[in-house]
């Protein structure tokens, strides 16, 4: 029994095993005459070697994936292995049998696909794993009997296509250049391939090179197509290119798909409606009030906190800032490019006893690794003294005109005496 997986990063070649949930199903008619799909989770492993090799794990079904010119582990390349997850299941060609061009030891095949991800979301496969079989298609939807796999049994295989994405998610700004990542591999030259882009929801097709040669569309390039490379680019990000795109790579009678999931991610801007300093009067009231503006999606979080004089740079036995309660906000606004703005807004009131105290704005979203912060410290003035500095002015300003005033009546009458 296999108890640990491995750790550190393998080389492809090096990989001789992964374990696997084998999604077994059971199609049946119900009491109704409706047709209901059973699910079964088995234990599986997938095994890389030669036919007639003892199963790592006896306890569990075993794949043994046989070498030939397509190996899967390739493209696992660089990847922790501890980080993988292996999903098994049946394949149905819906009763269509075609020949598949390889030699193999029987002239029918059975089909599995294997779905293997990364905890990260970083990495998608699919593959599509052929055994094959003397017994005959019936012609009918194979699903609805299904040949069993008994407890502990042994199938020799082989990985006859690949499909790959690394960038199952995509996150996006807007006007930014995307790349939607998808590569396939087929384990003969050749395979007439029919690869498409379309976007889910709508009818447009993207991109489509048909087994007849017709291409149409736009988005792949033409010269990587014949190597594998079906990667779709996108140059010029918008709102409206938010969405699942689908990538289907077609080699009769296998057709498999990738989802790959671009979501128009766009940071806020913040911004207060005072300087970094605010100076007031005792008794003063001043709205203040901190904008985030420009962002998308609408989960936008604003906070505004503030901490006492004493406890402003201090970094050992300082109090946490605390969280100002009068806080209102606007509306989420949208904006003509689809972005969104929000305010959070306070009235301060002017106390002497809040003179020197810093007031933060923090503003979250998921665009964003760490918050945006805006902060302004206040100052209050009594107003004795403010009215005091305002006589002064105002006294040696009548005493400059005054004297100016003089000035000119006295030059006036010596020109008159002259």
């Amino acid at each position: 029994m296999c108890t640990s997986l491995f750790t550190g990063v393998l080389q492809a070649s090096q990989i001789p095993w992964l374990p696997c949930k084998f999604i077994d199903e059971e199609v049946f008619y119900n009491d109704k005459g409706q047709v209901e799909t059973q699910h079964n989770n088995r234990e599986a492993m997938l095994q890389f070697g030669h036919k007639g090799d003892a199963p790592i794990n006896p306890d569990a079904i075993t794949f043994l994936i046989t070498s030939s010119k397509l190996d899967m582990r390739r493209f696992f390349e660089a990847v922790e292995m501890d980080q993988l997850s292996c999903e098994l299941q049946r394949f149905s060609t819906e009763g269509i049998h075609v020949r598949w061009p390889v030699r193999g030891e029987h002239e029918y095949n059975r089909w599995f696909t294997s779905r293997i991800r990364d905890e990260k979301n970083q990495l998608n496969v699919l593959g599509f794993i052929r055994q094959s079989t003397a017994q005959p298609p019936t012609g009918q939807h194979d699903y609805r009997n299904w040949t069993a796999i008994e407890h502990r049994e042994i199938l020799t295989t082989t990985v006859v296509m690949v499909m790959k994405t690394q960038t199952p998610q995509v996150k996006a700004a807007l006007g930014s250049t995307q790349v939607l990542d998808c590569h396939f591999a087929v384990d003969h030259k050749a395979a007439n391939i029919a690869v498409e882009w379309r976007k889910r929801g709508e009818r447009t097709i993207l991109f489509q090179s048909g087994q007849s040669g017709v291409t149409l569309g736009s988005g792949v390039a033409l010269k990587k197509l014949s190597s594998g490379d079906a990667s779709y680019s996108i140059p010029f990000s918008k709102m409206s290119s938010e969405g699942t795109y689908i990538c289907s790579v077609t080699v009769l009678p296998l057709h498999g798909s990738m989802d790959i999931s671009l979501q128009i991610q766009e940071p806020p801007r913040v911004s207060l409606n005072i300087d970094s300093s605010l100076t007031l009067t005792e008794g003063d009231e001043k709205k203040v009030v901190c904008e985030a503006d420009g962002y998308y999606p609408l989960d936008v979080d604003i906070l505004w906190t503030h901490q006492d004089a004493a406890d402003v740079g201090r970094r050992v036995g300082a109090a946490l800032p605390k969280v100002l309660d009068n806080v209102m906000y606007s509306s989420h606004k949208a904006k003509p490019d689809g972005t969104l703005s929000l305010s959070a807004f306070f009235y301060l009131s002017a106390k002497l006893s809040d003179s020197g105290r810093h007031f933060t704005c923090s503003v979250s979203h998921r665009s964003l690794r760490v918050p945006i912060r805006k902060s302004f410290t206040l100052t209050v003035q009594e107003p004795s003294k403010q009215l005091f500095v305002v006589l002064c002015v105002g006294v040696l300003a009548i005493v400059v005109g005054f004297l100016l005033l003089l000035q000119r009546l006295l030059g006036g009458r010596r020109k008159h005496s002259w």
